[in-house]
């Protein structure tokens, strides 16, 4: 699992990536989510690196 928490503001920035960081279920500064580690929600993490942090999470399901 990854955990991504939202560290800068969306205002400024294309629309393109203000609809990444929305689907990723980040809609308030400082929030925090937290999704499976696939190549997808690292597609769309990369896309916004400069918005975001990303640490990895041990799951034990």
């Amino acid at each position: 699992m990854l955990r991504i928490t939202l560290v800068k503001s969306v205002i400024g920035n294309r629309q393109r990536q203000k609809d990444t960081v929305r689907a990723l279920g980040l809609t308030r500064l400082g929030q925090t989510v937290e999704k499976p580690d696939n190549e997808a929600i690292r597609g769309m993490v990369t896309s916004v690196r400069h918005l975001v942090e990303v640490s990895s999470t041990d799951s034990t399901d």
